[in-house]
């Protein structure tokens, strides 16, 4: 089913930023094997200027420093491991060819589906508010957001949120034997753009 993502259904967006919003999507959509996925949204990730890394970065950064002490403290390594982890090891997999040794198809072909229809309604359904935990508000760094988690969870089969990232009440994303447990799963339902709608991990009984 085609996903809508054109002017008609966004009126208002930047011409260029809607540009790339959608036909990243599509790109992706194309994906039939996790290979074929993880090289798209490589080529994808490529696009973005080192302005763009920049201003993301900085995006990520102050929102961290509003976080309250000692929250702040325990939280900046794993978003950092999100995102600028999560980028380094996509080129490097990309770029050395390590794609080409991932066997098999979309994994959840379904709900992979759901989150790339999700994806231009994240980005520009709501220009106030992305729809990610750092309120980018701007839909081609809410687009760079999309693009790791979809690597994450739908190339790698790992939560999009890194094993170990801790959440308030003392619980952390945890991974036993092939299984990853999230404390916020099931949590996040009311939160349409949310990435947890869509992750690969379950909910940590009772949490």
């Amino acid at each position: 089913m085609p996903i809508p993502c054109d002017r008609a259904t966004y009126p208002a967006a930047d011409e260029e930023a809607l540009r790339r919003v959608c036909e990243a999507v599509t790109h992706l959509g194309e994906a039939c094997t996790r290979r074929e996925l993880g090289e798209a949204v490589a080529r994808e990730i490529e696009t973005f200027s080192l302005a763009e890394l920049q201003a993301i970065g900085g995006s990520i950064r102050n929102e961290v420093d509003r976080l309250p002490s000692p929250y702040r403290e325990k939280i900046r390594p794993y978003f950092d491991r999100q995102f600028f982890g999560t980028h380094h090891r996509l080129l490097c997999m990309f770029r050395s060819g390590a794609f080409r040794k991932i066997d098999g198809t979309v994994t959840d072909p379904e709900t992979f589906g759901k989150f790339l229809a999700m994806i231009p309604e994240g980005c520009f359904g709501n220009e106030a508010e992305s729809g990610t935990e750092f309120r980018f508000g701007e839909p081609v760094r809410s687009l760079f957001y999309y693009l790791l988690s979809a690597f994450a969870m739908f190339v790698m089969d790992e939560p999009g949120h890194p094993v170990g990232t801790p959440f308030p009440g003392g619980f952390a994303v945890e991974q036993r034997g092939r299984e990853y447990l999230c404390p916020i799963r099931d949590k996040e339902e009311d939160i349409p753009f949310s990435i947890c709608n869509y992750c690969p991990a379950k909910q940590m009984e009772g949490v």
